[in-house]
């Protein structure tokens, strides 16, 4: 038996797929979206690096294995070589990057289905713990996770095909599983999660937000600000207008604050004036910021 860092079952529920049937299209589409998504979050676990291209996965291997009898439940180990180079000294020797990339897959299944997940509790916790067994982890930041978000949202839409296409299936979750601990991702995949994915729609009036930036790119001009009013932080693109020296400043200084404040760091808010952006049905998806200002 392969000593897998982690296991993942992706299963599908419903109409055929509880008749031990399922479109086979659909769900040669969708495994093709379990394999990149899961490729694209372990790359960056272990290369610090965000790839394009599920085939340039390096460090690990991902092996599926037969669906389960009666069940479309399809299981995916992830093996990862090279462990001590992260000086891991606990047996199984990868069980510690195994429970990074669950909290990894996590954050990036939940977050693109509209499932908030808090990086310092999940990942933030993982590394303290970690961390008192003196045992290091390689450090994936949050804007990290939300490039990741970014190239999976093709590989996620797809592994919502059954459902939504032929709909030979209602839902699918996933789980994991470390060692003999088993773990439930937290989403459930379903009609209204895909009309979360792929339905956007822009709200004609202008509205003043004031938040905390928690993650951003300089690359894509994308990031997340936590807004108090929402109790979440909410996924955001500066346009073409807000994107001069000083507004990426403040949205510099204010991400910069956030990740010190342990450190008895000030926060720093600023504000904005932004199109928000919501499913069909008004759920808030992400803000197209307009203009920056010091809150």
């Amino acid at each position: 038996m392969r000593d897998y860092a982690v296991q993942f079952a992706l299963s599908y529920k419903g109409a055929e797929a509880d008749e031990r049937a399922i479109d086979f299209y659909d769900i040669a589409q969708a495994l093709i979206g379990f394999e990149r998504s899961l490729a694209l979050t372990t790359h960056l676990v272990l290369n610090g690096e965000v790839i394009t291209q599920a085939p340039s996965l390096k460090g690990a291997s991902i092996y599926a294995h037969p669906p389960e009898d009666g069940s479309w439940k399809i299981n995916a180990g992830i093996l990862i070589a090279g462990t001590a180079a992260y000086h891991i000294a606990t047996a199984p020797n990868n069980t510690p990057l195994g429970h990074l990339v669950y909290s990894a897959y996590d954050y990036v299944i939940s977050q693109s289905l509209g499932f908030h997940v808090d990086y310092n509790k999940s990942l933030g916790e993982l590394y303290e713990e970690y961390k008192e067994k003196q045992i290091e982890l390689p450090e994936i930041r949050e804007s990290q996770l939300d490039s990741v978000i970014e190239k999976c949202t093709t590989a996620l839409t797809e592994m919502h095909r059954p459902i939504y296409k032929n709909k030979t299936a209602i839902e699918a979750c996933i789980s994991a599983r470390i060692g003999s601990k088993s773990m439930p991702l937290s989403p459930t995949f379903s009609i209204d999660s895909f009309q979360y994915i792929i339905e956007e729609y822009e709200d004609s009036e202008v509205k003043s937000i004031c938040g905390f930036v928690s993650s951003y790119n300089a690359n894509t001009f994308k990031g997340r600000i936590y807004v108090p009013g929402e109790e979440r932080p909410i996924a955001f693109v500066l346009m073409e207008g807000a994107r001069d020296e000083e507004s990426i400043k403040l949205i510099v200084e204010s991400l910069s604050a956030n990740a010190l404040r342990g450190y008895e760091s000030n926060q720093v808010e600023i504000c904005c004036r932004v199109q928000p952006v919501t499913t069909k049905s008004g759920r808030l998806k992400k803000y197209k910021i307009l203009e920056v200002s010091r809150g």
